[in-house]
């Protein structure tokens, strides 16, 4: 067996597939323990990112729709409804994700603002600096806000 720290600057998935093995077999003297946890707390990392890219995406098509209702799309009502199905699935199976909501919130507007801006006719000074949506109606299905 190669060195595991070597192993996993030189081959990730090799070095992913013996971590695997040596914990199936209870070898624990044997594991990569730095390498190991920071590749877990990088997989919680990502589930939060996740979170956040979910509900920019959600947050600037609720804009667009707010702000520009001459432009309205099936495929704007077909983005919103993917990413609240997502984000609802996502925070169904990462429970432990609720106490980030309202920073993930936060954050997500501003890339959700920025997306906005981007794939409209309108400046950032058309918009509001802060959500101006709650977080139940951001997920609710029925929700689309109206000017």
């Amino acid at each position: 067996m190669q060195n595991p720290s070597a192993l996993y600057n030189l081959d990730f998935y090799g070095w992913t597939q013996e971590q695997v093995k040596l914990l199936k077999e209870e070898k624990w003297s044997c594991l990569d323990i730095p390498n190991l946890i920071e590749e877990i707390d990088s997989l919680g990392r990502r589930e939060r990112q996740e979170l956040e890219n979910r509900l920019g995406v959600l947050l600037g098509h609720l804009l667009k729709w707010e702000f520009q209702p001459e432009h309205r799309s099936k495929s704007w009502v077909a983005t919103i409804k993917e990413q609240r199905r997502r984000i609802l699935r996502l925070l169904k199976e990462n429970p432990s994700l609720q106490p980030f909501l309202p920073e993930a919130l936060e954050n997500a507007y501003k890339d959700g603002l920025d997306l906005a801006v981007r794939e409209t006719f309108l400046d950032y000074e058309h918009f509001p600096e802060e959500s101006p949506y709650l977080f139940e109606q951001v997920l609710d299905n029925e929700f689309f806000p109206e000017r």
